[in-house]
């Protein structure tokens, strides 16, 4: 179902984290499983934060079991939302906190893991330079679009609704162009990193917001009611297909009860 060209979002209301987790989990290893039964292979990005860690660990436990068809991670595109541009080994780097979660305790093959290169990494402290190559992989991938529609777009969220590395009212949230941009002053540190734009979060199949905590309550609200999109970038992004928020009750407690679907 769409408006205005774009789905109604879905709004799915878990009691606690726990089980906000656990419903976005295996709802996301059905549907990449379905995407690798249809097209022989699935995509997903990644998102960092507590809730990317969280729901990666869960996937580390429970995608053998969480499907009738297991998940085959040889056959899975992973990439990256955003990165901190730092050393690859500080812990503020989403591939490595994602690594220890995750990438280093499944199958996955490495040459299909699209890592954003550190400040240390083969461009060295060239922010644009790393960005490029980010861009130039996006549209080696798209086959003539200068993005995959990739199946899942995780996304955490901030309490002033900043998503990826895209923030209220800044020039790469403005961004309509580019596919990968480097940020310099981010408002929350550290301030130098990489993300992927809004035009490439909305060609994804499916958006899907993981938000928990009474301080994004008002940022959910507005993001799942059509807010202001410079204001609260949350409102800017949505899946082709669909958009899926996943909450928590606190995150939920500004929304009109009938607009959630609780678990």
């Amino acid at each position: 179902m769409t408006s205005v060209g774009r789905p109604v979002p879905e709004v799915v209301v878990a009691d606690d984290k726990a089980a906000l987790i656990d419903a976005a989990g295996t709802r996301l290893v059905h549907t990449l499983v379905t995407a690798q039964r249809e097209r022989g292979s699935a995509s997903l990005v990644l998102t960092g934060g507590s809730n990317g860690v969280a729901i990666a660990e869960w996937l580390r436990d429970n995608a053998a079991s969480a499907a009738d068809d297991p998940l085959d991670w040889a056959r899975l595109d992973l990439w990256f939302g955003d990165e901190r541009f730092v050393a690859g080994d500080d812990d503020e780097r989403n591939h490595k906190q994602l690594s220890d979660a995750l990438l280093n305790h499944v199958p996955v093959d490495a040459s299909r893991v699209f890592v954003m290169a550190p400040s240390d990494g083969e461009f060295g402290d060239d922010i644009e330079a790393a960005a490029g190559q980010y861009r130039q992989w996006l549209s080696d991938a798209g086959h003539g679009a200068a993005s995959p529609a990739f199946d899942v777009h995780l996304l955490g969220m901030g309490g002033e609704g900043h998503i990826n590395s895209l923030f209220p009212h800044t020039p790469a949230l403005a961004e309509r162009d580019d596919t990968v941009v480097s940020v310099h002053d981010s408002p929350k540190p550290p301030p130098r990193r990489i993300t992927l734009t809004v035009p490439v979060v909305c060609r994804s199949r499916e958006v899907w917001f993981l938000v928990a905590g009474e301080d994004k309550a008002e940022a959910a609200a507005a993001g799942i009611t059509g807010g202001d999109a410079g204001q609260w970038p949350c409102a800017a992004v949505h899946g082709s297909e669909a958009t899926v928020w996943f909450l928590d009750s606190a995150a939920a407690s500004s929304l009109d009860p009938d607009a959630a679907h609780p678990l």
